[in-house]
């Protein structure tokens, strides 16, 4: 209760009415008819209307089976149709939409199945041999598996449904619910990466999604008029996130679905479809300006290209400036935090190499380094862009300061109200912060995080290797490449063993597999015992020149 005033009605308007949701539903009745989703790949476009009858269909036939407020539904999709009804139709009923990468291994994903008990799995065909192979070695059994955007014509195994099939005959009119929605109940659920093969799972509750989708269309911006091509996985914070289904239903525009990134595709999509924003990886950029160097196209109609993941060159700066558009955005931030420092058009080229200053509602900082202990959110180092700190983010718009069912992660990560990102760096004057580096050593591929340590518990199974050590070199295309520093405890062992080895792992996803192995006799430790993940790395691009690594 306020101290001037009767704050009830305000209070109860807010918290029960300001969701995501109603901003969806007032674009379906104002812009009914109104393409909200293209799908090229298959020639269909889906209306507000009918996007809305979709998620209708959806809700209630996971009413049928027992869905209920709370309970999680997980999607392991690409980029898809079915994406875009899952991300609208649960949240109906109270439900979580969990949204998997599906490019995780058999292993990776049955322990995320363990951790957040979905009582439905929705996948893509295209992984039904990972999905048989989870259903097998998985704890938890959830009631059904869904099959879904099946346009490569793979069989529905025994026991599942297609998504067709479990939708059909359902109304399409709004579920009956029993509850009122709430600001705070938690809608989706999106996964980072971890030091282990569980990777953490990140709460995100209604007023984040409408607080960031607000963040996209105040600093695109973006309007109704726009038509956008996230060509980065929907399942990270940046794919739904920045420019995708989040924003752009929320603001009445239109989404072009991309299952996986074509370059000459992605250009020829901007002149068909009028796309207004693309967005994508430092290396998803290169790519587009290799293919427009390639073969011209009328790109004319761009009005930016965001990216995030790491910061932008000067010189990458002017050469997608010339070749793609001039209005480049270079976003930086968390899974658990969105984006939390914005470079735009005015910023740059002058501005690159930093992640720019904090978002209009958000604070970064640059606060010392301790090693028994966090630096308090005031004990900051000088603004002098020398100065070494961990950066640490309060964005209290676009996170819930949590991780589900992990404490300990939890209390690591969230202090006071901030996020201490493990990222180093420096700050001047005018809080313009620059990332210098990690302390987890992190290694980030298109765009995907990873961590050494996952890969080297997983090398370290393999019966001829005594240890190992990962860390990564540059790469042109995907930004960076793991490599890997073998110890062998035969000295039989090949690469090409090594590669056959990771290739069948199950706790290791694809993306995440040595690039480059050198069979070594050792691999630099502390006195302690502790790998010297800087040392090696500096030492990777060195052993890298001189022909040390064979090539997986």
């Amino acid at each position: 209760m306020a101290d001037t005033y009767d704050s009830t009605m305000f209070a109860d308007t807010f918290e029960h009415e300001y969701t995501w949701q109603n901003g969806f539903l007032r674009n379906v009745r104002r812009f009914s008819s109104k393409k909200a989703l293209i799908d090229p790949e298959t020639d269909r476009f889906w209306t507000y209307g009918d996007l809305n009858r979709e998620a209708n269909k959806l809700a209630n036939a996971l009413s049928k089976i027992g869905v209920k407020k709370n309970d999680v539904v997980m999607g392991a999709l690409r980029n898809s149709p079915e994406f875009a009804f899952l991300y609208t139709g649960p949240r109906k009923i109270g439900a979580i939409f969990l949204a998997a990468n599906y490019n995780l291994a058999s292993g990776e994903m049955a322990l995320l199945i363990n951790h957040n008990k979905p009582k439905v799995v929705v996948y893509s065909a295209c992984i039904a041999g990972i999905i048989a192979e989870v259903e097998k070695i998985c704890l938890w059994k959830p009631e059904l598996f869904v099959m879904a955007d099946n346009i490569e014509g793979v069989a529905v195994p025994k026991n599942h449904v297609s998504y067709e099939k479990f939708v059909e005959n359902f109304d399409d009119e709004e579920p009956e619910i029993n509850f009122r929605h709430h600001i705070y109940d938690e809608v989706l659920r999106l996964c980072t990466s971890g030091t282990t093969s569980l990777p953490k799972s990140v709460p995100i509750n209604d007023i984040n999604e409408v607080l960031s989708a607000h963040d996209v269309i105040m600093h695109y911006p973006m309007d109704k008029t726009d038509v956008t091509l996230n060509m980065t996985p929907w399942f990270h914070r940046g794919g739904c996130h920045s420019g995708g289904l989040c924003p752009v239903l929320y603001c009445g525009a239109c989404a072009v679905v991309m299952r996986a990134f074509k370059p000459q595709v992605s250009l020829e999509w901007v002149e068909k479809y009028k796309i207004t924003f693309m967005m994508g990886s430092p290396a998803n950029l290169e790519m587009l300006a290799w293919a427009q160097e390639r073969s011209f196209k009328n790109i004319s109609g761009l009005k930016g290209l965001v990216t995030m993941g790491s910061p932008l060159s000067k010189t990458e700066c002017i050469r997608f400036s010339k070749l793609l558009t001039p209005n480049i955005f270079n976003g930086y931030g968390t899974t658990e935090t969105f984006w939390n420092s914005f470079l735009r058009p005015c910023d740059l080229p002058e501005g690159a190499g930093s992640v720019g200053q904090s978002c209009t509602d958000d604070d970064v900082r640059v606060v010392k380094i301790y090693d028994d202990k966090k630096a308090e959110p005031d004990e900051i180092v000088e603004k002098d862009n020398e100065t070494q700190g961990e950066i640490i983010i309060r964005s209290p718009a676009k996170s819930t300061f949590s991780y589900f069912k992990d404490e300990k992660s939890t209390k690591e990560k969230f202090y006071k109200g901030w996020m201490y990102t493990g990222d180093t760096g420096v700050w001047k004057e005018g809080e313009t912060v620059t990332v210098k580096g990690r302390k987890d050593d992190m290694i980030i591929v298109n765009g995907e995080n990873i961590f050494p340590t996952q890969i080297e518990d997983a090398l370290n199974q393999c019966s001829k290797v005594k240890d190992c050590i990962v860390t990564s070199i540059h790469d042109e295309l995907r930004g960076q490449a793991v490599v890997a520093y073998v110890v062998p405890s035969d000295n039989s062992l090949t690469v090409q063993e090594l590669r056959n080895f990771c290739s069948n792992c199950r706790m290791l996803s694809k993306y995440k597999r040595p690039r480059y192995y050198a069979i070594v006799e050792s691999i630099p430790k502390t006195a302690t015992g502790k790998k010297q993940h800087n040392k090696i790395r500096e030492q990777a691009c060195f052993d890298f020149e001189n022909g040390l690594f064979s090539r997986s």
